[in-house]
């Protein structure tokens, strides 16, 4: 069975990226179609396969303006030639689905999101862009709605990676799909002795809300550590106050001592699923989180972490409180184990299965 992955676009390792190593390990005979490459900014494992770019690779700037060219890669995508795979396997977070294959030929698609900045996250993606982007999104997103709704009768089965990303699928696809959350390295993380300071872990970008975790831990004064660059970052460092400490970046080594040292994780987004609380748990610490999207499928209210209900300053300032409180009644071992539950054998198990289950014309099922 000759398979191909077909994944947004590869110029970072992030948790997509992750997903798509172990597809990799699950099919070391896959070719991988893409949007845009830079090979030095993958691992070695995603450069051991071949990978073939489509022709916005080939556009002024492309690794670093790629999601300029959106409004092109629809087109890029039916140009590939996959007349000669027997299975397809989209990893969609970008424009990744739609395809073109045999009809004979088994398309399926692990879902980190139907494109959330021309769904519901739109409005949001439209507030923080510049002004000539900002005239041209309605006209463009319109046009990309309708080609993400209807390549989605390309697929023949999807898996999502939470049941909040179903939930979606199902809202913008009319399609249901099994739920498959992504692998987590969890025997990479290991207790330590926790200090006193609170961590937050993250791109510094608007949705994941570093100005809330800043404004609060100003407002309570207590010691908290960010670890994240992006296009926010001059100005979080600017808003914040000097209980609050940042770092760019760290080494994997490193990171994993983060997370084992700090008293709690703070983690304000709503995520499509949310690596960071399980690398968090799997590290023997509790989560503070904001109660919706996937945290909510990974953290124990009351027994793993806390919730809070509302993206304000009252409400985390407030879970905070309830957090020093409860803290004498958290278990470490409670956390890992629940981590264990999101371990990459899991995932690869569930991923055979889908595949079997497309096989045998599961089209139509869960």
């Amino acid at each position: 069975m000759k398979t191909a992955i077909i994944h947004y676009w590869l110029v970072a390792m992030r948790g997509g990226e992750r997903v798509l190593e172990r597809l990799c390990m699950l099919y070391p005979d896959a070719d991988i179609f893409t949007h845009v490459y830079r090979p030095e900014a993958v691992s070695d494992l995603i450069r051991a396969h071949k990978v073939t770019t489509s022709f916005i690779q080939k556009l002024p700037g492309a690794t670093r303006r790629y999601q300029s060219y959106l409004p092109l890669m629809p087109l890029a995508l039916e140009q590939f030639d996959l007349r000669e795979y027997d299975l397809v396997l989209s990893s969609e977070a970008g424009p990744a689905k739609g395809v073109i294959t045999r009809p004979d030929a088994l398309s399926l698609c692990y879902c980190h999101s139907p494109m959330r900045y021309i769904w519901d996250q739109y409005p949001v993606y439209r507030q923080q862009a510049g002004a000539l982007t900002r005239l041209a999104m309605p006209w463009l997103s319109h046009r990309l709605r309708q080609w993400d709704m209807a390549s989605a009768s390309r697929v023949d089965r999807f898996a999502a990676n939470s049941a909040f990303v179903r939930g979606r699928i199902r809202k913008y696809y009319g399609r249901d799909a099994a739920v498959i959350h992504p692998p987590v390295p969890v025997d990479d993380f290991s207790p330590a002795e926790a200090g006193d300071h609170y961590l937050w872990v993250s791109q510094l970008v608007p949705y994941k809300r570093p100005d809330l975790v800043i404004d609060a831990f100003n407002a309570n004064g207590r010691p908290l550590r960010i670890i994240g660059d992006g296009p926010c970052a001059a100005e979080m460092r600017k808003r914040a106050r000097g209980n609050i400490k940042f770092v760019e970046r760290l080494s994997y080594r490193a990171l994993r001592a983060a997370y084992a040292e700090a008293r709690a994780l703070i983690f304000t987004a709503e995520e499509d699923f949310g690596i960071v609380p399980v690398e968090a748990m799997a590290s023997g610490r509790p989560v503070i989180a904001y109660g919706r999207g996937g945290a909510t499928e990974t953290v124990i209210d009351d027994e793993t972490g806390l919730f809070f209900h509302e993206q304000s300053v009252a409400a985390l300032n407030d879970a905070i409180a309830r957090f020093e409180a409860w803290l004498p009644r958290f278990e470490p071992e409670f956390a890992r184990a629940r981590a264990r539950h999101f371990a990459p054998e899991r995932f690869d198990e569930a991923i055979r299965a889908f595949v079997a289950q497309g096989h045998g014309g599961g089209r139509f099922q869960a």
